[in-house]
């Protein structure tokens, strides 16, 4: 048994403290007001909160996740966890069916190999954005190799055991022919169905939520946009309590303004993500995306492609955070929406959240939102 205190604590919608946090064997056993009991860790200033949930990752600190080595796997998660992500689903853009179930057995082998190292933050499971997208809205992935999501495509990705077990998310267009098949055949099989890459309108959308599709990849981004004169997509998700909507907080991908528009009319249901490629974290140069070369520079940070086309980010969900609070929106809503949503989202009841029965993936913060140390299953990661 362990116990961690600070003087504020995220526990709920609200900080509370001083708390005591007691951890047995990776799991919250207890959360009791003061700061109580011997041989606790006593945390000076700052504040605790649940451990960060990307949803959306494709690669960082120089790695490409559709490549990643078995030690690159164990180098991304120990140093994502420093950055305050204590869970991630590892992301891959569209490729060939076969190539992505080759993807999902490198994640499941990733996973069970977690158990046996340092603490580090968790694979949660994968995240296959394609190939079942629009042409229309491709963005950076290829056209060519997109696809409907027929029964055989969904055999290949279902087939075995374990690749169920990996696949946790997939973003599709569900204008694609049998997409609302697939969508139920996913959502059946507790699979995160999201929209994305569509030029869908607002009325697909809801067959699309009625099938069972729960998420919106990367709001605004790869789809129509907000029209007042006609029901786009993006519109109806808005309105929709079923959806929640991913976005991508870098304050260049999305406004500032429209930013604090979706945090403040749905803040429980958006969710902060990445979007970051392998560039993250690293100085501008030369990278991969799913086997797409893509670059950054001084003058231009963000990644493309040599035509110039947007593909992913460089951005780090702690970041996102700040940079979201410092819209004027709450830091609780901030933190919330990198934690106890995307949690919820995935319906992981042991995640984000500090509560009894929880996985003790905890994050203490200064008073300006900096990282400062962070545990996974009450295991510290070393900085």
């Amino acid at each position: 048994m362990q116990a961690i205190s600070a003087r504020r604590v995220l526990v709920g919608d609200s900080f509370v403290g001083p708390v005591t946090i007691e951890v047995h064997d990776g799991v919250i056993a207890e959360v009791r007001p003061g700061r109580t009991g011997g041989g606790r860790r006593d945390l000076d200033g700052g504040f605790l909160t649940a451990g960060l949930v990307d949803l959306q990752v494709n690669g960082c600190f120089g790695v490409d996740f559709a490549h990643a080595t078995a030690d690159q796997w164990l180098t991304v998660s120990r140093r994502m966890a420093t950055t305050g992500v204590t869970g991630y689903l590892p992301t891959f853009i569209t490729a060939p069916v076969s190539e992505l179930g080759v993807s999902l057995d490198r994640v499941s082998a990733a996973q069970r190999a977690q158990h046996r190292t340092v603490a580090q933050a968790r694979i949660l499971g994968a995240h296959l954005e394609g190939p079942f997208l629009s042409t229309v809205r491709a963005g950076t992935h290829d056209p060519s190799l997109m696809g409907d999501p027929g029964s055989a495509e969904l055999a290949s990705l279902l087939g075995t055991a374990q690749r169920r077990a990996a696949l946790r998310m997939v973003t599709l267009a569900p204008e694609r022919a049998t997409a609302l098949e697939a969508i139920r055949r996913l959502a059946d099989e507790g699979v995160l169905v999201s929209l994305g890459h569509t030029d869908a309108d607002g009325a697909r959308g809801t067959e699309a939520a009625d099938a069972g599709a729960r998420f919106v990849t990367h709001l605004f981004n790869a789809m129509p946009p907000l029209d007042h004169r006609r029901p786009t997509l993006a519109g109806r998700v808005l309105s929709d309590p079923r959806f929640r909507l991913g976005l991508i907080a870098d304050l260049h991908h999305v406004d500032a303004d429209m930013l604090r528009m979706v945090l403040r009319l749905a803040p429980q249901r958006a969710v902060l993500v990445t979007d970051a490629v392998a560039a993250a974290g690293l100085p501008p140069g030369r990278y991969q995306l799913g086997g797409v070369e893509v670059a950054t520079t001084v003058a231009d940070p963000l990644p493309r492609r040599a035509d110039g086309v947007l593909a992913g980010s460089v951005l780090r969900l702690d970041q996102a955070v700040r940079n979201v609070a410092g819209l004027g929106i709450s830091p609780e809503h901030a933190l919330l929406a990198a934690t106890r949503n995307p949690a919820d989202a995935l319906a992981r009841p042991d995640l984000g959240r500090v509560e009894p029965g929880a996985l003790a993936d905890l994050v203490w913060w200064s008073d300006d939102l900096e990282v400062r140390e962070v545990w996974v299953g009450g295991q510290p990661c070393l900085q």
